[in-house]
Order: structure tokens, then sequence, then C-alpha cells
């Protein structure tokens, strides 16, 4: 089947609205540009290639839509040396020696055609994720997480089941899905994928949010803050982000930063409590010492203690 000829399937959408206002349903505060890709993704039946830095929410942007459509979530978490064995297929080599063995032993004149047969058929072939989004009857949405850490060979893996939506297997020949799953695959670019791989998908870059929207993606996710502690929080987090970090701190590790405070009682973020609780946002120590010289030298959105909050720069 080619991709002229995908399986049919019912909207999920009605309207761009309509995704961003169940996102938000479920806590996922999307913009215009990721309802919109979403919306088209499904109106289309192509993939949607998310990128952007580490910890902005493209994971999460699958989960919450599988969440939303009441799909299984079918996750590929790419490394380097993945292959075909655990992303698509395998054979069950034991079983199927197990069962040459009884065929030898039950009848002599069974032939190698009839034992071939047998062996290369559903029951010892193990699914691995790809597949399983492919066979799926049930509606699914499938996550191809961090591709950028595979192999440009792995890759090749891919271009059939994106764009046709089908697997080749030698043994039992094309399978084709029986319905178009929505599938995301995120990188958070430390490689150039490839041209083919962009070219069957649709693209979406996801950044780190502006302050009004990590201010609003606070007050969502963690109960008990106040909107005057959200506030402080995402000034201080714009700031430490423009800092030369090895690592800028995501958007989940904001979160945490701002349940770490709400836990210790803090209403307003002083100096002090900023740089003792730095290494909430910061994984590196240089980045810790870096941050920590810019929350003590010039504080932006950090109260002092006894002081008005500084405004951000």
């Amino acid at each position: 089947m080619t991709s002229d000829a995908l399986p049919e399937h019912d909207p999920r959408f009605d309207s761009v609205d309509a995704v961003r206002d169940r996102l938000r349903s479920v806590d996922y505060l999307s913009d215009e540009g990721i309802a919109g890709i979403v919306y088209l993704a499904d109106r289309l039946g192509k993939p949607i290639l998310v990128e952007g830095p580490a910890g902005t929410g493209k994971t999460q942007l699958a989960k919450s839509v599988a969440e939303i459509t009441g799909a299984r979530l079918i996750r590929l978490q790419c490394y380097e040396g993945l292959d075909e064995s655990k992303a698509l297929y395998e054979w069950n080599y034991k079983k199927q020696l197990l069962r040459i063995q009884a065929s030898r032993n039950e009848a002599d004149s069974a032939s190698w055609d009839d034992i071939e047969d047998d062996i290369f058929s559903d029951e010892f072939l193990l699914t691995r994720p790809l597949l399983e989004a492919i066979r799926a009857e049930d509606p699914v949405v499938l996550l191809i997480d961090e591709v950028d850490r595979v192999e440009v060979e792995t890759e090749a893996l891919l271009l059939e089941i994106l764009s046709d939506y089908q697997v080749s297997i030698p043994e039992l020949g094309t399978i084709t899905a029986r319905q178009i799953p929505l599938v995301f695959l995120t990188s958070n670019n430390t490689r150039e994928l490839s041209e083919a791989l962009k070219r069957r998908c649709l693209y979406l870059h996801v950044d780190y949010p502006d302050m009004e929207r990590e201010k609003e993606i606070v007050l969502t996710k963690v109960p008990g803050v106040s909107e005057t502690l959200a506030d402080e929080i995402a000034r201080i987090v714009r700031s430490i982000r423009q800092l030369e970090l090895k690592k800028s701190p995501s958007v989940s590790e904001t979160i945490d930063w701002a349940r770490t405070l709400v836990l210790l009682g803090v209403d307003h973020v002083d100096t002090e409590t900023a740089v003792a609780t730095t290494n909430i946002l910061l994984k590196y120590q240089s980045d810790i010492a870096k941050a920590t010289k810019e929350l003590t030298a010039e504080p932006a959105g950090v109260k002092r203690p006894g002081a008005p909050g500084a405004p951000a720069r």
C-alpha cells in the first residue's frame, strides 16, 4: 500500500481551537503553532517531527495527545546502537529451534518446506514498538523519542513506516497499517537528521516558553503556588537561561523548583533562597557557579531580604 492509498480514518479533532482546548484540559498549554501542527497531522495522516532543546515538552506533547484522544501510547526510546531487532521485530530463535527439533521427532517425513512455513509465522514473531503500532487495531499514538540519538543508517528503518505506514518482512510479506497512528518523532538537535526523514514529516520547533507562558505553566502544574511566586520563578529562570550554560533549565526543572519552593514555604524568592536551591534547576557545578554569581551580583526578579523584588531585565 502506498501513501496515496492510506487507510481512511475519522478525524480526531474538529479544529485547531479544539486541539488547544483539549490539550489545556490535561494541563498541556499549547500555542497556536503546536495546536495547528497536531490538527494538520491528524487530517493529513502525516508524522510530526518535533525539534527543540531538551526539556521543552516535546515528549509530553505526544503523551498529552494520547491522553486526550484515548489512544494507547507506544513508545520507542532511541539510543545509539538501536537496530531492527529492538525497534521493529525479530524472530524467536529459541522457540524456532525447539519447534524444528519437535518436528523431527514427531515425523521423520516432515519436509523442510513445511517446517520453514511453520517457524516463520506469527507464532514465532516478536513484535517491537514500530511493528506493534502498525499492527494495532485500536487507536495508538506512536512516540519515537530522541530520534537524533540513532545512527543515520538506522533512520532507514523508519522511512517505509513514516511514508506508507507499512512494514516489509521478507518471510511474511508486507504488513500494512489497519489504522493510521498519530506519530511523533522528537529530536534534541544533537545531530542533523536526514532529508529523507524530514520530507516525510510535518515540522514543529518547540523552544523554551516565554516568561508569561512559563508563569502560566507553573500556575497550572504546581498546586499552592501563588501568582507572585510563579512570576518570580519565571523571571529568575529566564535570567538564568540567558547565561552560557552546559544545560539550561528545562520546563520540568522549573516545575520541580516551584514545587520545592512551595514545600519550603517560600512566598517570595530572595537571593539566599535562590542560591541555596539552584541545584534543583541546574545539574552541572560549573552552571551552578555561573548562576550563583549572576544571582548574587545583579538579581533579576529576585527579592533580596527586606527589599522589593527586582524587575526583569
